[in-house]
């Protein structure tokens, strides 16, 4: 694959890990400038109690105000179905533009509908600062970032190359966690496999960060590794794994996952871009769809 970026630049990525969602963000800092990226911010939501807290944003925006960085960009690499974004409240402390892929739209209409949002809801990703369509590119201070549209998780899902780093939100996870479930509306696990082919085509020492990781086998939580490594042994796609072996594995194992225990109200705020839908009256809330999903 011929990029538009270039491989010599080193990007400083930093990840925070937040253990109830087994999310990393990150911040991606230009070495030859104080311009930094966020990507995939998380909100912390304790939905017994309704109470929102914000604890991994703080410790990412003290990190950017201690080194004296300046916030560029807020990626999201797609609409979140396990964690609520933080990133209208890093854009409240810092500033930055908030970015995700352009098939947003896609996902706000499907869960529009599943949600009964009304029609002051907008569809059209007017929520986001920026909507990244598939071979975009953007800059973080002298680093040049590439947005790549990889849907089957999701429609929307982007992994984003910043010089030699991609940020692979859920399309892979680490070698022996495999690949994201493709059973959410608008997922499809054929599309997935060529997503994640498109992906293995990217140079093999090209840096991979992930968006989660569940520690399998008891190992240390873990979030870089290559794309050769992948290539290698990813254990879904891995080792020329053919796309009938893929879609047959996913499809099987998909029907065994539980919903995950955030999916209403993250998807409810992060198709809005991290902000929290209200009511007539102007507070915070939230529904629950009844055998919707």
């Amino acid at each position: 694959m011929t990029l538009p970026v270039d491989m010599s630049q080193k990007p400083d990525v930093l990840g925070f890990f937040d253990p109830e969602s087994n999310t990393i963000s990150y911040v991606v800092r230009d070495p030859g400038s104080t311009a930094c990226a966020v990507i995939d911010p998380v909100m912390e939501f304790d939905q017994a109690a309704g109470r929102l807290t914000f604890g991994c944003a703080d410790q990412m925006i003290a990190h950017i105000r201690d080194n004296g960085l300046t916030l560029e960009w807020i990626i999201e690499t797609h609409v979140h179905a396990d964690h609520l974004s933080g990133a209208p409240y890093i854009q409240d402390a810092l500033g930055g533009k908030i970015g995700i892929g352009e098939h947003v739209q896609t996902v706000q209409d499907t869960f529009g509908k599943i949600f009964n949002e009304g029609t002051e809801f907008q569809r059209d990703g007017s929520q986001f600062d920026a909507l990244f369509a598939d071979g975009d590119t953007y800059q973080i201070g002298g680093l040049t970032g590439f947005a790549m549209h990889t849907p089957g998780h999701t429609p929307a899902c982007m992994v984003h190359v910043i010089g030699d780093a991609a940020f692979a939100g859920d399309t892979l996870f680490m070698p022996d966690g495999g690949s994201a479930r493709c059973d959410f509306p608008g997922g499809d696990a054929g599309q997935l496999y060529d997503s994640i082919q498109r992906v293995l085509s990217l140079p093999d020492a090209m840096r991979l960060f992930i968006c989660h990781d569940y520690g399998p086998g008891g190992r240390a939580i873990s979030w870089e590794t290559t794309i050769g490594d992948q290539r290698a042994s990813n254990i879904h796609v891995g080792g020329g794994k053919s796309r009938e072996e893929f879609i047959k594995f996913r499809t099987e194992r998909d029907a065994q996952l539980s919903v995950p225990k955030l999916i209403l109200p993250s998807l409810q705020v992060n198709m809005r871009g991290g902000e929290v839908p209200t009511d007539a009256d102007g507070n915070m809330m939230l529904k629950t769809p009844v055998n919707r999903l």
